[in-house]
């Protein structure tokens, strides 16, 4: 193997980085697409540049500021990356073992943590089963003392991943479910891997029941409804995995994304159905679910929800704008909508633009329906009984309606 001057050695010594974590995310950035493009033409020193990587990172970032989870992120999405270069380098069986004890002692030396998801990944890290038990069984003794009943001798230990995920490689799954089953609490890190292991030994029935089963107090609900939503699929019961886990197992950062994961997993499911589903499991919140109902068209679904309950007035001034040509009539109704929840005095931020986007948006849509007449007196109507606050709408567009702004 050749020697590689790496760009990020210099870059990642020990303490490089400051309190700001946006310098270190570019950085760590940087690095991993190095290792990758090296990989591509040596795979063996794109490995050796990878764990070089992970051994400099936790004491090059130690002093960064980690509460918004954003360095945390970009190091778990390293290691995503970097593993798998790791784990499929021809390496000899000599460098590989160098590798192997030199991430180990990362992980060992890793206080703060960050890169505590590495043992997760050390059975695929051993690239042999033969390796991977042999790892295994450094480990099991120290495992079994951590996991035990008695409080004497259980306690937390790093290697209790990393012995589950080589016993797993390993094959050697019989040993995983008696680990799991003498353990004192459940806890779904290390309960996932009883999962993999009875369904590699073809019992899904058991490895459902497992995974329900590790439900409990600060247990992760929503991943170990995917997991269940998995093998239900795997099985070929689309129709139970719906119901039982379909909305849970699919949550996103926002409605929207949310809705858009379910109906890619269950395309043999009606949109509206889907949509009726969402709906009823978050009363009082009908109106987030706006803009699911127009993504599909269902545009009278929309403008319900929209109305029922308080929808962001940018969300439905953007429907308005895009449908203008296209569906005026719809466009119509969430201009008139967002202005509404303007006069009841929601919104993030509201600006007078916000307010006069919504009205402009609004009549322009109107003129494409032939309603502009009757939309300009519904809006007056709406303002005139504004109440809110210092009747901000009133001020940005009373004198259009002819209305007073202290009336």
């Amino acid at each position: 193997m050749t020697k590689q001057p790496w760009a990020f050695r210099a870059r990642f010594r020990r303490h490089a980085f400051g309190w700001r974590d946006q310098p270190a995310i570019k950085r760590i950035k940087e690095a991993v697409s190095e290792i990758k493009k090296t990989a591509r033409t040596d795979p063996v020193l794109g490995g050796e540049g990878a764990v070089l990587f992970l051994e400099k990172i936790s004491p090059a970032i130690a002093h960064v500021d980690s509460s918004s989870g954003a360095i945390g992120n970009a190091v778990n999405h390293a290691i995503e990356s970097l593993v798998p270069i790791i784990a499929r380098a021809p390496a000899e069986d000599r460098l590989r073992d160098k590798w192997l004890d030199r991430l180990w002692q990362a992980v060992e030396d890793d206080d703060i943590p960050y890169i505590e998801l590495l043992p997760d990944c050390w059975g695929e890290l051993c690239a042999t089963a033969e390796r991977a038990s042999y790892w295994a069984d450094q480990f099991i003794d120290v495992v079994r003392m951590a996991l035990s009943p008695d409080p004497e001798l259980r306690g937390y230990f790093k290697g209790t991943a990393a012995c589950l995920s080589a016993l797993y490689a390993a094959g050697r799954h019989v040993e995983i479910m008696d680990l799991l089953q003498g353990a004192s609490y459940k806890f779904w890190h290390d309960r996932k891997w009883g999962v993999k292991a009875l369904l590699a030994m073809g019992k899904k029935a058991e490895a459902l029941r497992f995974a329900e089963d590790s439900r409990g107090l600060n247990q992760p609900d929503g991943i170990i409804s995917q997991a269940c939503e998995e093998i239900l699929l795997a099985s070929g019961l689309a129709e139970e995995a719906y119901r039982r886990y379909g909305i849970e197992a699919n949550q996103k950062t926002t409605n929207l994304a949310t809705f858009r994961a379910i109906a890619k997993k269950y395309p043999q499911k009606e949109p509206v159905d889907i949509l009726n589903d969402l709906v009823a499991g978050t009363p009082g919140n009908e109106g987030k679910w706006f803009a699911a109902a127009k993504s599909v068209g269902l545009y009278d679904r929309a403008i319900e929800l929209a109305n029922r309950t308080p929808c962001d007035p940018r969300t439905l001034t953007r429907a308005a704008r895009d449908m203008a040509e296209t569906e005026p009539g719809f466009a119509v109704e969430a201009g008139v909508a967002a202005l509404r929840w303007l006069v009841e005095g929601y919104g993030y931020d509201i600006t007078g633009a916000d307010v006069r986007e919504a009205y402009d948006y609004c009549l322009k849509a109107a003129e494409n329906a032939g309603c502009r007449s009757e939309i300009f007196d519904r809006i007056g109507a709406l303002v005139a009984g504004e109440t809110f606050g210092e009747r901000f709408v009133t001020q940005i567009i009373g004198r259009e309606l002819k209305l007073k702004p202290d009336r």
